[in-house]
């Protein structure tokens, strides 16, 4: 039995009636980066009602008219192309955060959302496309208006997993370009946290914490300041940090 058709029985016929049980699923995509030394989201104007010209995170329902249907990851991708311009190739990193499901979340309809964030570093301009009549990064800490439907919370729950992740994690170096310096990666967390770390502690651990940076054995062309040209690495393959950097 399809899960969408639930039949209703009826408590004096015990004769089964037509109920219409259908849930719509959609799935709604933070994706951060770093830019111009801020934490940045990327948000779209929403073109239509419900919530037109309101700020929202990209997303829309799971489509079941391509192939034998999208998975939620596929229809992550796809709604972050239609609507931003931003192609999966350009995601860096995608991890699903959660399902929301509040009755009224919704005006329209029932709908339940899967919720992603993703990591990217220094992404191009987005354009907005379908549904969205623009899409930009804006810093997290300067976002003036509320979020259409129950984008605040989900907005609110992905900057606390990612800003968590970066202490025992190691997707620190998705918001870094292929090769960077250990001052580069260490002003991400300062950037993300908002807080000001210690240069030579945090390279102690980042160093000796292992499979979290690879050497690449070759140096950054400069230094701004004026110094030893800083070494240049690269991810390593580990995906915990086994020496956890804290905020304080």
């Amino acid at each position: 039995m399809n899960s969408s058709e639930f039949p209703v029985v009826d408590s004096q016929s015990n004769q089964n009636t037509e109920f219409d049980h259908r849930m719509n699923v959609s799935v709604d995509i933070a994706l951060f980066t770093v830019r111009n030394e801020e934490f940045q989201v990327l948000l779209i104007e929403r073109g239509i009602n419900p919530f037109r010209f309101q700020w929202a995170l990209p997303g829309g329902r799971i489509r079941s008219d391509i192939g034998d249907g999208e998975t939620p990851e596929e229809a992550a991708y796809r709604e972050l192309e239609e609507e931003t311009g931003i192609s999966k190739e350009l995601v860096g990193y995608l991890e699903q955060l959660g399902a929301y499901g509040k009755p009224k979340r919704d005006p329209r309809n029932r709908v339940i959302s899967i919720a992603y964030f993703g990591i990217r570093p220094m992404l191009d301009d987005p354009k907005g496309g379908s549904d969205a009549s623009k899409a930009e990064f804006m810093p997290v800490d300067q976002i003036e208006q509320s979020l259409a439907f129950d984008h605040d919370e989900i907005l609110s729950d992905a900057i606390d997993r990612a800003r968590a992740k970066l202490e025992y994690s190691t997707i620190a170096t998705e918001f870094c370009g292929e090769e960077f310096t250990i001052t580069e990666l260490r002003k991400v967390y300062e950037i993300v946290w908002g807080v000001s770390l210690n240069p030579g502690n945090f390279q102690k651990k980042v160093l000796s914490s292992t499979g979290f940076v690879e050497d690449t054995g070759r140096n950054a062309e400069s230094s701004s300041t004026g110094g030893r040209p800083a070494r240049l690495y690269r991810s390593g393959s580990a995906a915990l940090i086994n020496l956890p950097i804290r905020r304080s």
